[in-house]
């Protein structure tokens, strides 16, 4: 049987940690309940399994369950929280601050904002992807309505300066919302000591299932004020209609215990994993470089190769290593990364790049694999040039 390629592309997602799978089953055939019934045994059954994964998220983020409000992805909750904050405060403003690296689902939103009649200003970053903290307090004014600012980057692993943009906003007074989707299960995040006031975050992406996040809203006058953006059914406070997916958020509940109980062990060994890598990936070519080597996620490594382009070194890798040029998020029309670019790179240096993402289930031999293997692809590639 043909082996798989070696998985390193966990910023992608994750695979489900079988702990989750077994979770999850009994919501498909035995307790199959809507969680909304309220009249028979099925129904309480699924609301109380909810509610127990709801205080299992909270408490990975340091939040109250009632904080917690279930959607279908991080996608959603932005959307939820940008949007619902637009239509709630469009009388006291309609400017919007974010930065230029942030993932699509914040810049696209801000898009559609900026479409009908709202403004939106888009922090730089450094040649390391650091934002330029210093830009933004002077990019508020009396119609700032929300600042759109993610925990760490997609594609480099670059963490912001969360703390220090909670407290900017929380002394102006406007709601601060982070797109916390790579960072929760990783590292330690805490909405209270954070001074968030919304985050979203995904179940895929800390070994949960597809298909199920959640926007955390710790502000209750921000909860109570934010128009919802999908109706029919008053679930989730009203601010999210639609049946829930009992399975999947019973599925992301484990996760996220999953997660709070073995963060710091996982943490530690990918950073190893990581650093190892890296390490000998410049041994053998001198000439990478990494994008955003500073405070970073621990298993997030973006390569500038020397030679060639990113594609072709994939589709060579292909049969052997599952890797990737960056955000999975972008669409199927691949072009230069809008994020190396706003940290200062070219197109062909761009096209060069590739992210290299670890996990909790990459084997430490498979470390020395990848680093034969892509050494040799991208000699190779100097050989050919």
């Amino acid at each position: 049987m043909k082996r798989q390629p070696i998985y390193l592309d966990y910023n992608a997602t994750t695979p489900c940690d079988p702990r989750v799978v077994n979770a999850m089953l009994p919501y498909f055939t035995q307790q199959y309940g809507n969680a909304a019934s309220a009249d028979h045994g099925y129904g309480w059954y699924a609301r109380e399994a909810v509610e127990d994964a709801r205080e299992q998220v909270a408490r990975l983020v340091g939040a109250r369950a009632n904080q917690v409000v279930f959607t279908s992805g991080a996608t959603e909750s932005i959307n939820l929280a940008l949007k619902g904050i637009a239509e709630a405060r469009a009388g006291q403003g309609k400017h919007i601050i974010t930065c230029k690296t942030e993932h699509k689902a914040v810049l696209d939103t801000c898009a559609y904002l900026e479409r009908r009649g709202y403004r939106v200003t888009y922090l730089d970053v450094d040649r390391q992807g650091r934002l330029l903290l210093e830009a933004l307090e002077p990019s508020i004014g009396e119609d700032t309505i929300c600042i759109a600012l993610m925990y760490a980057n997609n594609e480099t692993g670059v963490i912001h300066p969360v703390r220090a943009i909670g407290a900017i906003a929380r002394n102006h007074g406007i709601p601060f919302l982070c797109d916390a989707t790579q960072a929760v299960g990783k590292i330690p995040v805490h909405v209270a000591a954070d001074a968030i006031d919304l985050l979203a975050c995904s179940a895929h992406k800390l070994y949960g299932p597809k298909g199920v996040g959640a926007l955390v809203i710790h502000d209750p006058k921000l909860r109570a004020t934010l128009s919802p953006q999908q109706h029919g059914g008053n679930h989730e406070g009203g601010l999210r209609s639609g049946t829930l997916n009992t399975a999947g958020i019973v599925g992301f509940g484990k996760a996220a215990e999953l997660c709070y109980s073995q963060m710091a062990t996982d943490a530690e060994r990918m950073e190893q994993f990581r650093d190892r890598l890296e390490h000998d990936v410049l041994k053998n070519i001198p000439d990478v470089i990494i994008n955003g080597k500073i405070e970073r996620l621990p298993h997030v490594s973006n390569l500038l190769l020397p030679h060639g382009n990113a594609e072709h070194v994939l589709l060579a890798l292909s049969p052997y290593l599952a890797l990737s040029r960056g955000s999975a998020c972008s669409g199927l029309v691949q072009r230069p990364s809008h994020v190396l670019k706003a940290m200062g790179l070219d197109d062909a240096e761009a096209d060069r790049t590739i992210r290299i993402s670890l996990g909790r289930f990459t084997h430490s031999e498979e470390i020395d694999e990848v680093v034969d293997r892509l050494t040799q692809v991208v000699l190779a590639t100097v050989l050919a040039n």
